[in-house]
């Protein structure tokens, strides 16, 4: 990133510099809660302050910053009311695109999942977790596409943006991660075999698990964060 940014042309300088700040606020780069400095970003990504608003303005749209009066733009954060409540929607929106999924995909986005999951296999191997947690999330997002339904697809992504830097955060736990990874192997082989109720069963309880792994995650922390 960097001066390569300031080559580019505006529309692709945008999404260039959007998809940096959400990497950023999902890898825990800019903490939940915290305040998005903007001198700081822009020497940091060697951008002005306009196309830098404008990012930030597409990612509150998204649901990953909250532009709070008189105080700025802060990475979002979430209680844990909040978390329960949103993996519980996302929970069932996941199994309904696996169900649909398995009746609707084609050959080619079969494949194509397939091969991103063997690719994020490696990543897992290597324990090299951002890019695993890009290939996890493509997996996700692959699996809504190929449900076909645009409404289905229009809510997950609202939803699922909510909790993109908690899921990342939730691999971090060893064992977990590994049960994590041999979900994913459940999804594709239902999926393959166009079994839309086992993959919506696997995918629910997928999405059940993170939200354990997080909830504690941040019971753990919520302590420490008290003493800051």
């Amino acid at each position: 990133m960097t001066a390569e940014i300031l080559s580019l042309p505006q529309a692709a300088l945008h999404d260039q510099l959007t998809h940096r700040l959400r990497q950023m606020l999902v890898e825990n780069q800019i903490p939940p809660g915290a305040k998005l400095n903007e001198r700081a970003l822009c020497e940091t990504l060697h951008v002005s302050r306009t196309p830098l608003r404008e990012a930030i303005k597409a990612l509150a749209a998204e649901g990953l910053v909250a532009l709070v009066p008189n105080r700025g733009a802060v990475a979002l954060a979430l209680t844990e009311e909040d978390i329960q409540h949103t993996f519980e929607v996302l929970a069932g929106l996941e199994a309904q695109s696996g169900r649909l999924a398995a009746q609707r995909i084609t050959d080619a986005e079969l494949t194509e999942i397939q091969a991103l999951h063997f690719e994020m296999l490696a990543a897992y191997t290597r324990r090299d977790l951002s890019h695993y947690y890009r290939l996890n999330a493509q997996i996700h997002q692959a699996i809504n596409l190929a449900a076909k339904n645009p409404v289905l697809s229009a809510t997950y992504q609202q939803v699922n943006a909510r909790l993109q830097a908690l899921r990342f955060r939730s691999n971090q736990d060893e064992a977990k991660w590994g049960d994590a990874m041999a979900e994913h192997t459940q999804m594709v082989q239902a999926l393959a075999a166009r079994d839309g109720q086992a993959l919506g069963r696997i995918l629910q309880q997928h999405l059940q698990h993170k939200c354990e792994v997080v909830v504690a995650q941040l019971r753990d922390t919520a302590p420490l964060a008290s003493h800051v």
